[in-house]
């Protein structure tokens, strides 16, 4: 995620950010341009207009109201809600503070994943506009029995409908679950990018020709669904799965390969686009070999190998940071030369979008 400045007085801010702490503006993510913008209102219409621009006319996204949504809405589009929100179905209750501080934390990390799929035009059609397999969320909460017992919210994909667990907004039980599930990383924007990523390969493998090409990389996916999650959860991954799978659970099923492969794509894009914006490199001295700078832009990588290059050293230097700290590694994850060529597979596929 880049750096921006505010366009009204020059100071840094965020991609999360809703006002300038230096002048006060209100600031905004005006997707169809990608860029945060500090705004001014315009008295009487209900619109706002960057300030170095009174034409540009904008509404906020209708989430603003209650401090869920900072990105914006052009004038002329009938829909009241942002690129993002559009496609929520079930929300967390927002009338309760769990609800919408679990609201909140939900729509930060969609936001995130929905600024990425923007930036290479991905598709992300509505119900709306695809009453089959449009892209839509429903934010599930726990069903309690009446004698008390909480059954957990499922997480999941299915033509297009996402579902997520609302509890797991709450560090303390997505790190229960963690734990409980022998993970190594869990994260609302991990949920988002993993079944996201499900959606990507109905629209972009499946319904885009290239099931051959898939099957080349990450195997059968026409092989039992259910009989492979019943295998994993029974006997767990095969012997020797380092060497091929990015992690336990994308050893399952070539589906749940290609979205955990789909999901690090954009963790490691991501991430590097905030490394580049800080300037960072590294040069540790008799160890040239774990020497980069970020000199690319990691959107327009030209391939996988590019990104590996510079997130391997990068995510050895954080993770040795977060040791230093006592704290778990940010990047817990093994890239080897089998999960190289499955993320240049993901590679070609998000930039053949243009």
């Amino acid at each position: 995620m880049r750096l921006y400045e505010c366009d009204h007085c020059g100071q840094t801010i965020h991609f999360d950010n809703r006002s300038c702490v230096n002048c006060g503006h209100r600031l905004a993510f005006v997707p169809e341009r990608l860029a945060m913008h500090a705004l001014a209102e315009d008295e009487g219409e209900g619109t706002w207009h960057p300030v170095a621009e009174p034409g540009y006319k904008v509404r906020l996204c209708a989430n603003a109201a209650m401090d869920i949504c900072n990105w914006t809405v052009p004038t002329d589009d009938p829909n009241v809600f942002c690129p993002a929100c559009r496609h929520n179905r079930l929300v967390p209750d927002a009338s309760t503070e769990v609800g919408l501080n679990q609201w909140r934390r939900i729509s930060q990390a969609q936001r995130h994943l929905f600024y990425s799929l923007l930036r290479w035009n991905l598709p992300c059609t509505t119900r709306e506009q695809d009453p089959e397999g449009g892209l839509v969320f429903d934010f599930l909460v726990d069903e309690v029995q009446p004698d008390g017992t909480v059954v957990p919210a499922m997480t999941g994909h299915e033509d297009g409908l996402i579902a997520i667990r609302a509890a797991e907004a709450d560090d303390a039980t997505r790190e229960q679950v963690r734990v409980m599930m022998n993970e190594p990383y869990r994260t609302m924007l991990g949920h988002f990018r993993h079944e996201t990523g499900h959606y990507m390969w109905d629209k972009l493998v499946r319904d885009g020709g290239r099931l051959d090409e898939f099957r080349a990389v990450f195997g059968d996916e026409t092989a039992d669904y259910g009989e492979a999650l019943q295998r994993n959860y029974e006997q767990g991954p095969p012997p020797g799965w380092q060497e091929t799978f990015i992690s336990t659970y994308a050893s399952t099923h070539p589906w749940e390969d290609f979205a955990e492969c789909f999901a690090h794509y954009l963790h490691i894009v991501d991430t590097l686009e905030t490394a580049r914006s800080y300037g960072m490199s590294i040069e540790p001295q008799q160890h040239e070999e774990l020497s980069v700078e970020v000199a690319f832009n990691p959107y327009h990588a030209q391939g996988a190998g590019q990104l590996v290059s510079a997130w391997i050293p990068f995510s050895v230097a954080l993770n040795s940071l977060h040791r230093s700290m006592g704290v778990p590694d940010l990047y817990p994850f093994i890239l080897t030369p089998a999960v190289v060529g499955k993320l240049e597979f993901i590679h070609r596929l998000v930039h053949s979008r243009g």
